[in-house]
């Protein structure tokens, strides 16, 4: 397994300021932004780890619109190399948010460190 979970974070501090790895507290700065990894495991395995599978999801919260935040997510996801594979508006419950879930993946050969798609 690789870990990107902090340049993950980097680039999301770059494009927006409320970004968190937990669930947001501060609601008065919007959008708020939150990231986890959902998944990294072995992709490909012989004597020793050689690819691994990572999947990120990204919740974006806003009240008026999160399409603005969303493009700044994509960009700086993407600059990592991750593809987005999923990008969704969920109900809230509460009616006072809109609220987008993004999923991001890739595969990464843990030595070079280069990045992989799955088709």
């Amino acid at each position: 397994m690789i870990n990107v979970k902090d340049q993950i974070y980097e680039a999301l501090k770059a494009k927006l300021d409320n970004v968190t790895d937990a669930y947001p507290t501060d609601w008065a700065d919007l959008p708020a932004v939150q990231y986890m990894e959902e998944e990294n495991n072995v992709s490909e395995y012989t004597d020793k780890e050689d690819k691994a599978y990572c999947r990120y999801r990204v919740d974006i919260w806003h009240s008026r619109s999160t399409s603005a935040a969303a493009l700044l997510v994509d960009e700086a996801i993407a600059g990592l190399g991750l593809k987005r594979t999923q990008c969704a508006d969920v109900d809230d419950p509460g009616g006072r948010l809109k609220h987008k879930v993004m999923r991001y993946e890739m595969i990464i050969d843990v030595e070079t460190q280069e990045v992989y798609h799955r088709n």
